[in-house]
């Protein structure tokens, strides 16, 4: 009892520390979305909730009525199979920092639909749910909720599609706490998800929804199903309205009303046990509340028991009025245990008096969290999927790798150096109908890409050469052209290289001819424009670039001259023909009199030129 008294001791100073410690400044961050809402709505309390605008693709729809939420939210969006097996809500401008997540779920109000789809939920890549049949039968099934930590300024939250209806999503919520928050010890930190599993107010006959019974704005804004008894037969609730110290202390934050009701047994089964169904082989977090609210407990040691988690003594002689120092006062106790069966069983079990007691429970479920993949290739891969205008079946929404249950279709992954990068790229016989980009070559990982089979046009960029371990290169049957790049003949791992069946022209790289002596296969043949490897047309003559630059210069004078000619020619043949129509008579009168008057004129200057030479003799006068 010794260590257990000193330990009380170390916990009670804690607690006082904790709760004399100035509270934080300012307001935590929160953005809460309305799913398939055109408006803004805010509830009598003040809660707000954004309009759905511009953070997802999807269709809107209305939803079945919600008891969960007031008011009640009336629209959600849906995911259908042609928008892809992979949709999300990407909400930017997110301060970084550690972050309450909750999505909930309900059916589109509509008799063609499937009642109730069944799909994953993963927040930031990591999977942290997965919906079971039957969860739009209770309240506490319907959201998923989940506490992370955000360091890239943005939350990104996804929907997986396992074929059965299509996912369709109320409400999205996104609350800071404190960073501090359920620090369950050595596992907990920045790689580390808990998902809340279960969360319990005992011996209250009323779920707490869309409120944290107005505690601290920093505890989130946690939802507390009620829980009368364990079904026990002679277990009862129990409440006070007295005021409880020790609460709404950093960095959890808990209400006080959560220590004001509590269940306790009786004397005909002085035991309390609590089951819950789990997955096996997890690690699960789990917090209990205790508040010495019984009017017939006064004093330490009236009430002594041992908390057992499957059968395993997990907090041994816990004493709450001893460890906490008055009646009246929270206490909460914290452990990590791996699950290895499909139950997890609480049990209180009095040691010192014939009773056991319980306020509140807390089960969550460790999960770790998945290194996504890296940055650049995931610009790279949405770059592609514009340029070569992917279909919009395949998705290509959130992280191309994780979580891992739902990798991307046709993007190959690798573990490497502590992130996700794409080593292949299946997209053959797709429909496929862009361009590839430049930027491909930024997949420095890629060992095979494999487009065949659809309509890609322009040219193979150059840039492909710089894939440095690429091996298998099949674009065949596009309808590409222009010439092979010589930089493909710089990898020296490539042994497939298929370009068969495009439009290809010029001659094949001499670096890529010998190649296939040495084991490597490739494929030029369909290509009517290449050349110069055994099994395609000789090549003629090569030019040099400084030929190549000088005929172009020639021919360029040459057409030059060719159109000067051509424009003085039209000017004389304008000049004829306008000649021909003076002399066909086709002018005007008065052009054609003027005509006629200037030979007379002519006709008479060299009578006037003779007829004033001193040396000859005066001509005869001309006949008119």
């Amino acid at each position: 009892m010794g260590i257990v008294r000193l330990s009380s001791l170390l916990l009670l100073l804690f607690l006082q520390l904790c709760e004399s410690a100035p509270p934080r400044k300012g307001d935590p961050f929160s953005i809460r979305i309305s799913c398939g809402a055109r408006q803004n709505t805010q509830t009598p309390s003040g809660t707000f909730w954004y309009k759905d605008f511009a953070y997802t693709g999807g269709r809107l729809a209305n939803a079945t009525r919600s008891s969960y939420i007031v008011p009640p939210l009336k629209t959600l969006r849906y995911f259908p199979p042609s928008d892809g097996p992979e949709n999300c809500y990407n909400v930017r401008n997110i301060p970084n920092g550690h972050y309450q997540v909750r999505v909930f779920f309900a059916l589109v109000d509509d008799p063609n639909f499937e009642k109730e789809p069944i799909f994953d939920v993963s927040v930031e890549g990591t999977q942290i749910y997965t919906l079971k049949s039957g969860w739009s039968s209770g309240d506490d099934k319907s959201f998923a909720e989940s506490l992370v930590f955000i360091s890239d300024n943005s939350v990104s939250s996804c929907f997986h599609s396992t074929g059965r209806g299509d996912p369709s999503i109320l409400s999205i919520e996104i609350l800071q706490v404190d960073d501090n928050a359920y620090n369950f010890g050595p596992l907990w930190g920045k790689g580390t998800i808990l998902r809340t599993a279960k969360r319990l107010t005992c011996g209250s006959g009323r779920s707490a929804f869309d409120e944290d019974y107005d505690g601290d704005n920093w505890g989130g804004d946690r939802i507390w199903t009620s829980i009368k008894t364990f079904g026990q037969s002679s277990d009862q609730a129990i409440s006070t309205e007295d005021n409880i110290t020790h609460v709404s202390i950093s960095p959890n934050f808990y209400p006080m009303k959560l220590y004001q009701t509590a269940i306790v047994s009786t004397d005909s089964q002085p035991d309390l046990s609590f089951n819950i169904d789990v997955d096996p082989d997890k690690n699960y977090s789990i917090w209990l509340h205790f508040a010495e609210i019984d009017p017939r407990i006064t004093a330490e040691g009236k009430r002594v028991f041992d908390v057992l988690i499957n059968g395993d003594i997990a907090f041994k002689n816990v004493d709450v009025i001893h460890m906490t120092g008055a009646p009246n006062a929270a206490l909460v106790l914290n452990k990590t245990i791996t699950m290895t069966g499909r139950t997890l069983t609480i049990t209180i079990h009095p040691m010192i008096g014939s009773h056991a007691i319980i306020n509140a429970i807390e089960i969550f479920e460790i999960i770790a969290m998945e290194s996504k993949t890296a940055a650049e290739e995931v610009r790279v891969l949405q770059t592609l999927k514009n340029s070569l205008g992917l279909p919009l079946r395949f998705g290509w929404n959130g992280d191309p790798c994780v979580p891992q249950q739902h990798p991307w279709s046709g993007a190959d992954c690798q573990f490497i150096d502590g992130s996700w990068v794409i080593d292949g790229l299946g997209l053959d016989n797709q429909g496929l109908r862009g361009v590839l980009p430049n930027e491909i070559s930024k997949l420095r990982h890629l060992q095979t890409i494999n487009l065949s089979g659809n309509s890609i046009h322009g040219s193979i960029p150059s840039s492909l050469g710089l894939i440095a371990g690429l091996q298998i290169l099949d674009l065949s049957y596009n309808l590409l052209n222009g010439s092979i790049p010589e930089s493909l003949g710089q990898l020296s791992t490539l042994h497939i290289l298929n370009l068969n069946g495009n439009s290809l022209s010029g001659k094949v790289p001499s670096a890529l001819g010998g190649r296939p002596l040495h084991g490597a296969s490739f494929n030029f043949t369909g290509n009517a424009g290449l050349c110069g490897i055994p099994g395609l047309p000789a090549c003629g003559p090569q030019l040099s670039i400084r030929d190549k630059v000088g005929i172009g210069f020639g021919s360029l004078i040459a057409i030059l001259l060719m159109l000067v000619c051509l424009t003085c020619w039209w000017k004389r043949r304008q000049n004829i023909l306008r000649a021909q129509k003076i002399a066909s008579g086709r002018e005007a009168p008065y052009a054609k009199a003027r005509t006629q008057f200037v030979p007379d004129v002519q006709m008479t200057r060299p009578y006037r030129i003779r007829d004033k030479s001193p040396t000859h003799e005066s001509a005869p006068p001309l006949l008119s």
